[in-house]
């Protein structure tokens, strides 16, 4: 059975089923959204594997991975999408969708495409600091504890003493979620911004599959 946990997600990835003909290949935090997409559309032509979402936090390391990953699994499919922006990668994960011919989402990174690469471009908020459903539901374990907070609050200043808001990038309507990332906002002095996306650029690529 599927583990669509958020902790396996996070530590694990997602292996793929097998089951379609194109493989779309991306971010555990991205799995529940992807789903979502592809069974309310019924693109049961599309087969999902997700690379450990922590990888967020070691953006070094989701080329390499991600090139084990297609050389390993490409092959099976007639043709391949990855459901990565560039993420921190400094051009690499491009590279390595080149390299194997495989497709790729525009966009620097998830919160553009969910908030829409042309708004979010057109926003230029340098002082904001993003979650989405995903991250507020993980702001522990992408935030908290990595940075130390939980240890040395007093560090708060020195990573987020730049940011101004905190802006949730909204995927879904949940009351809990909304309140988690309030409470985010709280734990880093930001103030608190919610901002409805739903899936944003994210659904309109996967559309074209």
């Amino acid at each position: 059975m599927t583990d669509l946990t958020d902790a396996a997600l996070t530590n694990d990835g997602l292996a793929p089923s097998g089951e379609g003909r194109v493989l779309v290949v991306a971010c555990g935090a991205l799995a529940r959204e992807i789903i979502a997409i592809r069974d309310a559309n019924g693109m049961d032509h599309l087969d999902l594997t997700c690379l450990p979402a922590i990888l967020h936090n070691r953006p070094d390391k989701i080329a390499p991975a991600l090139d084990a990953l297609l050389t390993a699994e490409a092959p099976a499919y007639s043709g391949v999408f990855v459901a990565y922006a560039d993420c921190g990668s400094g051009g690499e994960i491009a590279k390595t969708c080149d390299k194997h011919g495989a497709a790729m989402i525009a966009g620097p990174h998830c919160y553009s495409f969910f908030d829409g690469n042309d708004r979010f471009a057109a926003r230029d908020e340098v002082t904001a600091f993003y979650l989405t459903d995903f991250l507020a539901r993980q702001f522990d374990a992408f935030v908290t504890r990595p940075l130390g907070l939980d240890r040395h609050p007093e560090l708060r200043d020195a990573y987020f003493g730049n940011y101004e808001t905190l802006v949730y990038l909204a995927q879904t309507d949940d009351p809990a979620l909304d309140a988690a990332a309030e409470a985010a906002a709280r734990t880093l002095g930001l103030a608190y911004e919610r901002r409805f996306t739903g899936y944003g650029d994210l659904a309109t690529a996967l559309a074209r599959l």
